[in-house]
């Protein structure tokens, strides 16, 4: 496909790169000088310097000609209204956008009175809340994500010092007795992705991931020894930005006791005009005083949300030698994510990749359900459909040559039964499948997944 990427910020960078990367002539449109010559330097596509606002830049930028159209500038009116001339003046077939403010859902209806075809908005703080709420009453898990219209759920841990299953290979944790329906599908270690086979062990710091159907996850916690709470009772937020606020007006309606820290004055009272039942201190959630006074100790949840990724890590650390319960931090450096598990914050969030996820499932659509990006972009979960004509439909999965990095997590099958498969099991056309792989490995996993089928050729499945 053609795309025009409008904005070459983090996001841009990131859904530039991968749209690249899978075979897509991409156009960015970035109006800093410095930023451009970053990207035309790093990334294999054409950068024009303009205003994507401007209808002329967006000439110049070839949106005439193009498939689809991606506005993730820091401006949402710009975002929005670049999407307005591609839809008016180049007739873009498809459209996306991403919207940072709260008033996200009266612009979308806003958009469909006058006809303004946003076919994916993206709105990444709601995403976001989507991802933290099911990890605070887990301590020991650090995110959860569920697939297969929520029949098969995915979640990591991290293995601090003295963890028993550090250690353990796979082959040894399978005797154990896990749950039937459960499998260890990914390690990350560092930057290096792992998917495990039978004689691989864990070792400390490792990042795993594991599956099982949902009607086992109590079950397959049990095993791990994983503690679960009854209910999240208090929670701790540091930063009065807007996940801050989702997050507790979620909370509220769970009936949390929730206390929100924010240092500026104004922006306190701004706050708490908003929600109804949580506490706003108008104080520094990152100092120890400060922290005890307010009874961090023994607090379910503390989360760190504002927009400085090290007071975000910090005060994490300090909410965890005062004896918070659940860690969450708000990170949107890549590169400190592996940093944040070591110090040992419970679960990170990105803000960045999350928008990532959703462009590039939008973009791939076809028989591509989901996709969920792991540590520094290093390793995908790609759900999708077994197309007809498949050309390993009917084999047995140890007889398909998927590559060393890739496995298959999850099977639902075209009865709605859901399978976490063995060797033995069998792909049929249309079933339903749950991969996991390392970014080196997925191009040749996009090349099988296509071979045979109606639209056979590298992409064939993933594409419009």
């Amino acid at each position: 496909m053609r795309i025009v990427v409008a904005g070459g910020g983090g996001v841009g960078e990131l859904v530039s790169r991968r749209l690249v990367r899978e075979g897509n002539e991409v156009t960015i449109v970035e109006p800093d000088a410095d930023r451009c010559q970053h990207l035309d330097d790093t990334l294999d596509a054409h950068v024009v310097q303009g205003d994507a606002a401007s209808i002329r830049t967006l000439r110049s930028a070839g949106l005439g000609g193009a498939d689809m159209f991606i506005a993730i500038t820091n401006s949402d009116q710009v975002n929005l209204l670049s999407c307005l001339a591609a839809q008016a003046e180049f007739h873009v077939p498809v459209k996306v956008a991403r919207v940072r403010s709260h008033e996200v859902e009266e612009w979308r209806e806003a958009c469909g009175r006058i006809g303004l075809k946003i076919d994916l908005l993206i709105h990444p703080e709601s995403e976001q809340v989507r991802r933290i709420l099911p990890v605070l009453g887990l301590p020991g898990i650090t995110d959860i994500l569920d697939f297969a219209d929520g029949r098969v759920r995915l979640f990591g841990m991290f293995l601090q010092s003295g963890h028993w299953l550090a250690g353990k290979s796979v082959m040894e944790l399978a005797r154990m007795g896990p749950p039937k329906h459960s499998l260890l599908v990914m390690i990350l270690r560092g930057t290096q992705v792992i998917i495990p086979r039978g004689s691989d062990a864990l070792q400390v710091h490792d990042h795993v991931y594991a599956l099982t159907r949902t009607d086992e996850f109590p079950e397959m916690l049990k095993f791990l020894g994983l503690e679960q709470s009854a209910k999240v009772e208090r929670a701790f937020i540091l930063g009065g930005k807007q996940l801050g606020i989702l997050v507790a007006e979620h909370l509220e309606r769970q009936g949390v006791r929730v206390k929100l820290f924010e240092r500026d004055a104004a922006r306190c009272g701004k706050v708490a005009s908003i929600l109804k039942d949580t506490m706003v201190v108008h104080g520094d959630g990152t100092d120890a005083a400060t922290l005890a006074e307010e009874g961090v100790e023994g607090v379910d949840a503390y989360l760190a949300l504002t927009h400085e990724d090290e007071q975000n890590l910090i005060a994490a650390m300090l909410a965890r030698r005062l004896g918070a319960k659940k860690l969450v931090a708000l990170i949107n450096r890549l590169n400190y994510l592996p940093l944040a598990h070591r110090l040992g914050i419970h679960s990170t969030v990105s803000l960045r990749l999350t928008t990532v996820d959703r462009i590039l499932q939008f973009a791939r659509r076809g028989d591509v359900q989901s996709v969920t990006t792991f540590g520094d972009e290093a390793a995908e979960a790609i759900e999708l459909t077994a197309q007809a004509r498949w050309k390993y439909a009917g084999r047995r999965l140890r007889d398909i040559p998927f590559p060393r990095d890739v496995v298959a997590g999850a099977l639902l099958r075209k009865d709605g039964e859901v399978v976490v498969p063995r060797g033995g099991d069998v792909i049929e056309e249309g079933d339903r499948i749950l991969f996991f792989t390392s970014e080196k490995a997925l191009p040749k996993l996009e090349e099988m997944m296509s071979s045979g089928t109606a639209e056979a050729g590298l992409g064939g499945l993933w594409r419009r």
